[in-house]
């Protein structure tokens, strides 16, 4: 199939911004809980109306020290409810956030800054200021600068007590749909940030598109209550799209700065979720600590058969759904339901509890990874989406949901593939263009369409599967063409491994790089009572090598051999964000580790 669509489900405001949300909660149902907010280690519930009236002060503030509508304002911080609040205080007035990812070089946010021409920087503390401080004789247009961890949010509301709520009236109703609501820097795994131009119609047509087709996810079982707890980054426009989407719709959001399981995971016991939205990252650590944590009690046997169970069982509750099979059998069924209590209780308990739907994006997730968390109670809609299209533009619906697929279109959105195999969208949410850059917003969008990069195919009843990207295929000398993404999940997804990148273009073979995962190599030297080494040490101990391999014999299996990775090299280092190796978002920057490596590479095509 070259080409679905699926109809829109919710119709698309004429009038009005993101921030009448706020407005219309506070009026309807003030006193509905709406966010929570962590105050001295604590959760407090936070109503419409009390949401309302922090935007409104904040608003204010920021007129009182010169934003004005149509101005751009910075934000650089981890994801937090002050955040929120921000947002949504600047739609208001309409002015436009310019979210900066808080582990951003001095060289990237002197370029955002610069290129958005933002007029003011709210930063989350001092490390953040001080950057901003070093970039700040080469913005002339700043003007304000703004630090949460020092009392913003009070110093901007005791700022604008002066201002009348009419003068807040008149810029928000002035906010239509075509209007910009924020310019959003692609991460970028090559060249400079490109600012994303988004609109508040395509924030609204996403936002709304995605509740209604996944009511069952955000409404949950009657009588209780809809919640989430936001750990992606609100840099990120997947972040950002769950932000506006539990405001337009009443959702109860809480805010988590980190996603490492020491910070995650408690926090989730506490605030209890009923849903979550992560990228395959998160639901890798959930599973791997859960297989390391029945390793260690003695009872890895019983865990591994656990998982074959939920996976047979999701498969068996998959073919049923597709008309392919008679779903789970009597034997079966009753597998499951001992499993449950024993292990899969457990692992639904370390995401709170009560959550029983997850969306993933962001990245590609292992076919069984889903099935297993399917199996075990917690059904993932892995999706499919750019910055450009407002995050989601595709996902599995929650009646038939095809594993190892990113599913079809999000209401109102068409998916066509080109001759080459590029996927090409189109719909409400696909942005406006680069800022300043007509040539390369040009490059993307033509004749309603906009061209991903991304390689694709679509099945006949218009799921779609992911392949890898046109600018990351490698060309072996051989002439042999190879997609890498698909074998380098396969070889991450083993406990061990961290990330895999693959090399090869003008080479005679593919080979790879692997680097190792600290919690999951510790608990593996314990289980075998081998002594902790140095790591340039460790990624030689013939024991591990032999893991690692099994890792790539299984990858292997999936490709032709002129596809599959003949040789690799384990290294001690790691691929960071803060070396520059990695995106925000967890992407793979394939020439900077190309770059990084020069000698290992070589190693690997010596002898």
């Amino acid at each position: 199939m070259r080409e679905f669509t699926v109809p829109p489900m919710a119709t698309a405001p004429q009038v009005g911004g993101l921030a009448d949300a706020v407005f219309n909660n506070a009026a309807d149902h003030p006193d509905q809980v709406v966010l929570g907010r962590r105050v001295d280690g604590h959760w407090q519930d936070v109503t419409a109306l009390e949401f309302r009236d922090e935007v409104v002060a904040v608003a204010k503030g920021l007129l009182a020290n010169g934003v004005r509508f149509g101005d751009r304002v910075a934000i650089m911080s981890r994801t937090r409810y002050e955040w929120t609040v921000f947002d949504f205080a600047l739609w208001t007035i309409g002015a436009q956030p310019v979210p900066v990812y808080p582990t951003s070089s001095l060289d990237q946010v002197r370029w955002m800054l610069h290129d958005s021409g933002a007029v003011a920087c709210v930063v989350e503390h001092e490390d953040h200021a001080m950057t901003i401080g070093a970039a700040v004789d080469e913005l002339p247009q700043l003007s304000r600068l703004w630090q949460l961890d020092a009392g913003c949010v009070e110093e901007l509301a005791a700022a604008g007590t002066h201002i009348g709520d009419e003068v807040i009236d008149r810029h928000r109703l002035a906010v239509t749909p075509d209007a910009t609501a924020t310019i959003i820097y692609t991460s970028g795994t090559t060249g400079r940030p490109k600012g994303c131009v988004l609109s508040h119609g395509n924030f609204m047509a996403e936002a709304d598109n995605v509740v209604a087709r996944w009511e069952t996810v955000f409404a949950n079982k009657p009588g209780e209550e809809p919640s989430t707890l936001l750990f992606l980054p609100l840099a990120h426009v997947f972040g950002r799209m769950v932000e506006v989407a539990c405001v337009r719709h009443r959702i109860r959001l809480g805010h988590q700065p980190s996603m490492t399981a020491a910070d995650l995971l408690p926090d989730l016991a506490v605030f209890r979720p009923t849903f979550v939205l992560a990228v395959p990252y998160v639901f890798e650590k959930v599973f791997q600590a859960a297989r390391r944590k029945a390793e260690a009690g003695g009872k890895l046997g019983p865990f591994d058969k656990s998982v074959e169970i939920a996976v047979r069982y999701a498969e068996a509750v998959e073919a049923k759904a597709f008309g392919t099979g008679h779903g789970p059998s009597a034997a079966l069924r009753m597998q499951h339901q001992i499993y449950d209590k024993l292990v899969f209780s457990k692992v639904r308990e370390a995401l709170g509890g009560r959550v029983r739907h997850a969306i993933s994006g962001g990245s590609a997730m292992e076919r069984r990874l889903g099935l297993f968390f399917s199996g075990a109670g917690v059904t993932i809609y892995e999706g499919y989406g750019l910055t450009e299209t407002t995050a989601a533009a595709t996902a599995n619906p929650p009646e038939q949901t095809r594993f190892g697929t990113v599913g079809q279109p999000v209401p109102g959105t068409t998916v066509h593939i080109a001759e080459d195999g590029e996927i090409w969208l189109s719909g409400g949410q696909i942005f406006q263009g680069y800022l300043n850059n007509p040539r390369a917003t040009s490059e993307v969008l033509g004749d309603g369409w906009l061209a991903t990069g991304d390689i694709g195919a679509l099945d006949e009843e218009g799921y779609l599967t992911i392949t890898g990207r046109k600018k990351e295929i490698l060309v072996t000398s051989g002439g042999k063409s190879v997609s890498p993404s698909g074998l380098e999940d396969r070889v991450r997804s083993h406990p061990l491994i961290a990330q895999c990148v693959a090399v090869g273009n003008n080479r005679p073979f593919i080979a790879a790089l692997v680097t190792l995962d600290p919690d999951a190599v510790g608990h593996w030297l314990t289980m075998r009572g081998k002594p902790r080494l140095p790591d340039e040490e460790l990624v030689h101990d013939p024991d591990l090598e032999t893991e690692i391999r099994r890792a790539v014999v299984a990858a292997n299996t999936l490709v032709s051999q002129a596809e599959s990775i003949r040789t690799f090299r384990i290294l001690a280092a790691q691929f960071s964000e803060e070396r520059g190796l990695l995106t925000p978002s967890l992407k793979l920057k394939r020439k900077a580790i190309e770059k990084a490596f020069p000698e290992e590479i070589e190693a690997l095509y010596r002898g």
